[in-house]
């Protein structure tokens, strides 16, 4: 093996007196030459920063999580002033442990709960319903015809005739299955809640609110009675709890990353200054976030964590050169800016390439992703100075340990000169041969064929029930779970919007094409049960006809439907009686639940809507989530059509090279194909929650190929074999692409045990990602440059006129990576 040595490419200058300052690019020379006020700029920044980040705060909108321009949330929000309680609502189950509901001490323990509740200023009050509220009302058939009133009797003092008649009401009230479970046990209060906080003006504070009724479940859970509590706001609530927990796996992931380059490096000052620039980087970006009026939500936590990866992906690359520079003696400042020359374009591209993959998630009509999209982007923009240019700069002042650079140069030289490669680049320069091109080609296409196939089955959706950003036994999915089994009408509730002319919502025709469309909804499996005016009119009609069956359905007489409305509840009917509420009580909210509802609906809206009675999708959470399934679904491949476009085009233009460009993103795909597969395997689905992770993956992965690719086409372009240039380009890029590919997959792995399970979630398919992007950069990059590509007949010649001083070794790669 001829050895890489320093004067193939940019000279060995031991004191910096002899380096031509004016030498570089101009970027070189303003940065290099301005090295203080580079790093003076930098700290007064990172001061003002970190100061600001105090100001930022961690929360959640309602608001954000909705793709405000589908046509469903479109219907949605045109009726919102009319569809009190069908959005941001919490549900209150209220469990007798001892006997049933009909108890003095247990009405006692409702009211004062009610009562308690209602004073949140986030409550919508005049949708807040409880036994104990007027709204929640009987309507029953007594001597004198109709009758029906609040369901707490006037005058109620916890007496048993009291009780009795509260049993009574009860039954007539039709809220058996929706306010109170069918065992009497326990009772619900739900409580709809405002766009914001009604004293102070300001975005409801969930974790503040969440905090709330965690106070009340202190004070009223004891041997009595039991709080069962679920609804958007506690998810969020709890989330933001446990994101406390959260940063011990963000400290414990930092540890892992510098451990291990610690181990690699055996240098403590490079290493601590690789950190440091990845810390700064998140430093500036938490401390933007707030001067760009931007909060961190649930979602977006994540992302200072991958930006410090990031940081420690490049930074290493940045720290590699430096090192392998000065062990060959030359001057820390003079390595610090040969290694800009070498590796700033690569990084640029790589970093842009980050940028693309989140920027790409703004094309999702979902604002929580869109915010994720943007402070992702602001953290990489970071990155480009503080990891490219600061870190070079740090450097060429502490420059590394003198032994760490000799020894790193000693395994170099050894590996370089040896007649025996290293056993394990021995390996992976194997698959820049013919046969072994042949098996890794083959069989990553097998793994693409069989990883399709199962992609096929990839749920857009949740494919568990309860909150699927939550583990199975977290108190949050308990208490849902308690609610799903005692109530028919469960908080998963989609509602079907009606709109009739002015005063015509009771009109016979028109209740008849909503019995009509309730029976077909009935008759699936995820279908609890349905509520509405139409089924209030049967049911009434029976009981004016003592009860007979034969009499259960919607009456011709208008003046007979005229009655029943009078009696009947407004969220079933609005003021101008120009708005039905349909309301589909569903079992879960899974995929494949939404999905045959929304397929129901939309057929019957197709085959009845008029000019003047349409039947709109969709109000009440499920409705909400199906048409984020909905959008989500579309996203999901335009998303990875325009993030690899993106990578394409800016392969293409560092490499300018076709075939280049082939051999750098076609493991990407095979690795996004694989990482759906096994989605599909861990039963997750594609949500708000995931969706950004297969764009992240690819736009992070392309770092490994950029970087290989580029080393390995600049030997091919000096007319060296391509066993030689990739055999360069692994001793020289190849080790810090394993050492970063490995570190930060087990430093994202150890995010399984987080008790947040969708940042568990996260953390296997990114630890997947990225081992799998960079054994695609190692095995399947050359083998498909086997087949592709043909060393040049003649060495380049680099600018200036030494030859291979841009390409012919590790030294002078990136100065004219073209043609």
């Amino acid at each position: 093996m001829t050895p890489i040595s320093a004067t193939e490419a940019t000279p060995v200058i031991a004191r910096v007196e002899d380096f031509d300052q004016r030498s570089g690019t101009v970027a070189e020379r303003l940065l290099f030459n301005n090295r203080l006020v580079i790093v003076a700029l930098c700290l007064l920044v990172t001061l003002v920063l970190g100061y600001t980040a105090k100001g930022l705060k961690l929360n959640a909108a309602f608001e954000k999580m909705l793709p405000t321009q589908h046509p469903y949330i479109v219907n949605y929000l045109d009726n919102k002033s009319q569809l009190g309680g069908l959005g941001n609502t919490i549900r209150i189950a209220v469990e007798a442990k001892k006997g049933t509901i009909f108890d003095a001490a247990y009405m006692e323990t409702l009211r004062k709960l009610t009562d308690d509740v209602f004073l949140f200023p986030e409550a919508d009050r005049p949708y807040l319903k409880s036994l104990w509220t007027p709204a929640v009302r009987w309507t029953g058939v007594t001597e004198e015809g109709l009758d029906g009133g609040p369901v707490i009797p006037d005058g109620f003092d916890g007496q048993p005739d009291s009780l009795d008649q509260l049993r009574l009401n009860v039954e007539r009230s039709g809220e058996i299955g929706s306010l109170v479970s069918a065992d009497y046990k326990s009772s619900v209060i739900l409580i709809p809640l405002q766009d914001k906080n009604a004293e102070t003006g300001q975005p409801i504070d969930y974790a503040d609110l969440s905090a709330r009724l965690e106070q009340l479940r202190a004070k009223y859970d004891n041997d009595a009675t039991a709080l069962h509590i679920n609804g958007f706001a506690k998810v969020i609530g709890d989330l933001i709890e446990g994101l406390r927990q959260v940063l011990f796996f963000f400290a414990l992931a930092i540890l892992v990353c510098a451990g291990v380059l610690y181990w690699y490096t055996r240098c403590v000052r490079s290493t601590l200054l690789v950190m440091l620039c990845s810390v700064v980087a998140v430093v500036w970006l938490l401390g933007l976030l707030p001067l760009l009026g931007f909060e961190l939500d649930p979602y977006s936590v994540l992302v200072p964590f991958l930006v410090f990866a990031i940081g420690m992906s490049h930074g290493a690359q940045k720290m590699n050169g430096i090192m392998q520079d000065i062990g060959r003696g030359t001057h820390k400042l003079v390595a610090a800016r040969y290694t800009f020359r070498r590796l700033f374009l690569a990084g640029l591209t790589a970093l842009i390439a980050d940028a693309v993959g989140f920027a790409v998630l703004m094309v999702i009509d979902i604002r929580v992703i869109q915010d994720l999209a943007l402070t992702a982007s602001l953290g990489v923009a970071v990155l480009v100075f503080t990891n490219l240019v600061l870190l070079p700069i740090l450097l060429s002042y502490a420059g590394v340990s003198p032994v760490a650079a000799r020894r790193s140069l000693k395994e170099e030289t050894a590996e370089a000169e040896s007649q025996t490669k290293h056993p394990f680049w021995a390996f992976l320069d194997l698959f820049t041969q013919r046969q072994w091109a042949q098996r890794a080609l083959l069989a990553s296409a097998l793994l693409a064929v069989v990883g399709f196939a199962i992609s096929l089955r990839l749920t857009v959706g949740d494919t568990d029930p309860g909150a699927p950003e939550l583990r199975p036994d977290s108190r949050y999915n308990r208490d849902n779970a308690f609610i799903v089994k005692n109530y028919a009408a469960s908080s998963d509730t989609y509602v079907v919007m009606v709109k009739t002319p002015q005063f015509q919502c009771a009109l016979y025709p028109n209740l008849l094409k909503v019995d009509e469309l309730e029976t077909q909804l009935q008759q699936l499996p995820g279908v609890e049960g349905t509520n509405s005016l139409a089924g209030l009119s049967k049911r009434a009609s029976s009981g004016l006809n003592e009860g007979s069956l034969r009499w259960y359905d919607i009456p011709r007489s208008q003046d007979s439907l005229n009655t029943v409305i009078s009696y009947a509840t407004r969220e079933l009917f609005n003021q101008q009686c120009n708005l039905l509420s349909v309301y589909v009580y569903l079992k879960d909210h899974k995929a494949d639940t939404l999905d045959s509802v929304v397929k129901v609906v939309e057929a019957f809206a197709l085959a009845n809507n008029t000019q003047e009675v349409q039947f709109l999708s969709a109000a009440g959470n499920a409705g909400i989530e199906a048409a984020t399934n909905i959008v989500v679904r579309k996203a999901n491949a335009e998303m990875l059509m325009w993030v690899y476009a993106a990578v394409v085009v800016l392969a293409f233009i560092t490499f300018r090279s076709w075939k280049a460009v082939i051999c750098a993103v076609l493991p990407l795909m095979l690795t996004s194909v694989l990482c759906e597969a096994l989605m599909v395997g861990l039963n997750i689905g594609v949500k708000v929650a995931t969706l950004p992770v297969i764009a992240l993956g690819v736009g992070i992965g392309v770092d490994y190929a950029l970087y290989v690719m580029t080393v390995t086409l600049a030997g091919l372009r000096a007319g060296e074999s391509l066993s030689q240039a990739y055999y360069k380009a692994l001793l020289f890029t190849g080790k810090v692409v394993v050492l970063t590919g490995i570190t930060l997959g087990v430093a994202v792995a150890t995010w399984a045990f987080s008790p947040i399970k969708f940042q568990a979630d996260m953390g296997i398919l990114l630890a997947f990602m990225f081992v799998w992007n960079m054994l695609g950069a190692l095995i399947l990059l050359p083998a498909l440059a086997h087949f592709l590509f043909k060393p040049a007949s003649a060495p380049a010649t680099a600018q200036g006129g030494v030859p291979g001083a841009a390409l012919g070794g590790p030294d002078g790669l990136l100065d004219k990576a073209v043609p």
